[in-house]
């Protein structure tokens, strides 16, 4: 992933410095303006990042220690840890096994007596079929929150994802299709739950730092209960307003990259590779495959293959439930197979805005190459190094 950064964005970022305001203030309002118009909700509330737009999310949600968040373990660490942050334990759920995302049976399978929220989990740019999760949260009287990381330009039923859950957190760090370089969004219909998540951002100051300096003399501070230091500033918002009006030319690229991985590897034998599910339409934010058994070469010895080939590959999405940090004191209450075959057997292709024709032949023809590989190789010498 490289971000499709240009001279609009140096450019806007040169008329932040120059105004003397790059904390946050009237760019980030700006941003917060233009980012829910696009996103068709009431209200959006920027942040330093993804991670702490999930947790404050879970705050202004009412989530409490000692409560149960589910969560899909096949997901980057972040989530898991903004629900260590309210105090909550994770509990991990599985994914389906085409998509890779969490689903309402694999959700509602993990539910626990103390469940009192469910973060659903818009996957490597695709969207997750929310309509059946906000029946089984609605059934159970669970808070639905949609974390859509890098999902900015996906679409769910013709509609931008988030619109359907009670509060949606977005990140936009350097690999997001739409990037700040760090910083996140919340976005949701509830007004008072976006009044909170403004103050608390901001230590639960009651008066913005903009507002205070444009009274005279300053508003005395008030600060009515504990909160966070969370803010996005101007510099970063600034970005971010550029980048919101190339999404459509990014997601469109991305989609055309990917279907042009789709139709190669569709003669490839032994991989299985990234697709729209019929109820949405992504932005490839990444692009995945899962190498099966029928291929010659299993996922690492392929990872090796390419990097020995001159290309950047990396393996698939974690499982949480698998790292030291979850060990001790995880909710995993029943086994994720998908989830671990998932994480064992997927690795991620380069797609990037300025990706070249001959750069995408380049990663082709190696996964073509790849494909022959002899059977026998692996345990002869070093596996996956494609022939001179």
């Amino acid at each position: 992933m490289r971000p499709w950064l240009g001279p609009e964005e140096a450019e806007a970022v040169r008329q932040v410095i120059e105004s003397g305001w790059v904390a946050q203030g009237p760019r980030t309002a700006e941003f917060e303006r233009a980012f829910a118009q696009a996103q068709g909700v009431s209200h959006a509330v920027a942040t330093s990042s993804g991670t702490s737009a999930l947790h404050l999310a879970l705050v202004v949600a009412g989530i409490q220690p000692g409560d149960d968040v589910i969560v899909p373990s096949l997901s980057f660490l972040a989530v898991a840890n903004a629900v260590t942050y309210a105090g909550a334990r994770p509990v991990f759920a599985d994914v389906d096994l085409i998509t890779g995302i969490a689903t309402a049976e694999t959700l509602d399978a993990v539910i626990t007596p103390r469940t009192t929220a469910v973060i659903a989990v818009d996957q490597g740019g695709m969207p997750l079929d929310l309509d059946p999760i906000r029946d089984l949260c609605d059934r159970h009287s669970l808070a639905l929150i949609e974390d859509a990381d890098g999902a900015v330009g996906c679409t769910y039923r013709d509609r931008p994802v988030g619109t359907g859950a009670d509060i949606t957190a977005w990140s936009f760090h350097q690999d997001a299709v739409l990037t700040t370089g760090e910083g996140g969004m919340l976005t949701t219909d509830n007004p008072e739950w976006a009044a909170r998540a403004r103050r608390l951002r901001e230590h639960s100051l009651d008066v913005s730092a903009a507002e205070r300096h444009e009274s005279v003399p300053s508003a005395p501070e008030h600060y009515p209960e504990i909160g966070f230091d969370y803010r996005m500033t101007d510099l970063q918002a600034a970005l971010g307003l550029v980048q919101l009006g190339k999404v459509p030319e990014m997601v469109r690229r991305r989609r055309a990259l990917a279907h042009e991985y789709q139709d190669v590897l569709a003669t490839v034998p032994g991989v299985r590779y990234a697709a729209d599910p019929d109820y949405g339409r992504g932005n490839f934010q990444s692009f995945w495959i899962e190498v099966l058994p029928g291929f010659p070469l299993d996922r690492d010895e392929l990872l090796a293959w390419l990097v020995a080939d001159g290309i950047s590959a990396r393996r698939g999405v974690m499982a949480v439930h698998r790292q030291d940090a979850y060990a001790g004191h995880s909710g995993r209450v029943r086994p994720l197979p998908v989830t671990e075959r998932l994480t064992d057997h997927t690795l991620v292709l380069p797609v990037f805005h300025t990706m070249t024709a001959e750069e995408h032949r380049r990663v082709t023809a190696s996964l073509q190459s790849a494909s022959q590989a002899p059977r026998n190789r692996r345990g002869e010498g070093t596996p996956g190094v494609p022939p001179r």
